[in-house]
């Protein structure tokens, strides 16, 4: 009879003390989710927020004109010439030399690809039409000048 009743106490006390046993002193392998997800959302907005500041590009005084603004569906590459003649392929500094090769590795649409030139007003003009003459002679056919809308002084 002492047995028997050890034996009906320990199952009992068995079930109760192996799920209390584990939260008293046993490893959790549970991971609560929802602050793992909290952290993430933040951080997911924090992202969004930062991204567009980031995207920083050739300082360039460009000049201005009263040619109305292109529609354009794609992002079109960029290639930018500042006040020192210093040549840039969107935010990269290139050579001149270089120009054709790097065009042709990430142009999406082979030589329909639209390219835009941008030159600072005090850029050299000879340097900006070199720059025009490499594309052209390349074989790209779209490619535009950038300027700045004349505003009204």
């Amino acid at each position: 009879m002492g047995m028997s009743g050890g034996a009906s106490g320990a199952s009992g006390g068995g079930r109760r003390g192996r799920r209390g046993g584990r939260n008293r002193g046993g490893v959790i392998s549970e991971i609560n989710v929802t602050p793992l997800v909290d952290v993430m959302l933040v951080l997911l907005i924090i992202f969004m927020v930062a991204a567009p500041m980031l995207t920083v590009g050739v300082p360039i005084d460009l000049p201005e004109t009263q040619a109305k603004a292109m529609n354009s569906d794609t992002q079109p590459i960029t290639v930018s010439v500042n006040t020192d003649g210093q040549i840039y392929l969107q935010e990269t500094p290139i050579a001149i030399d270089e120009i054709v090769p790097k065009l042709q590795a990430i142009a999406t649409t082979g030589y329909n690809e639209r390219i835009y030139v941008r030159g600072d007003t005090a850029a050299a003009y000879g340097v900006v039409m070199k720059v025009m003459a490499r594309i052209s002679a390349a074989g790209y056919k779209n490619i535009g000048l950038v300027t700045l809308q004349e505003t009204d002084k």
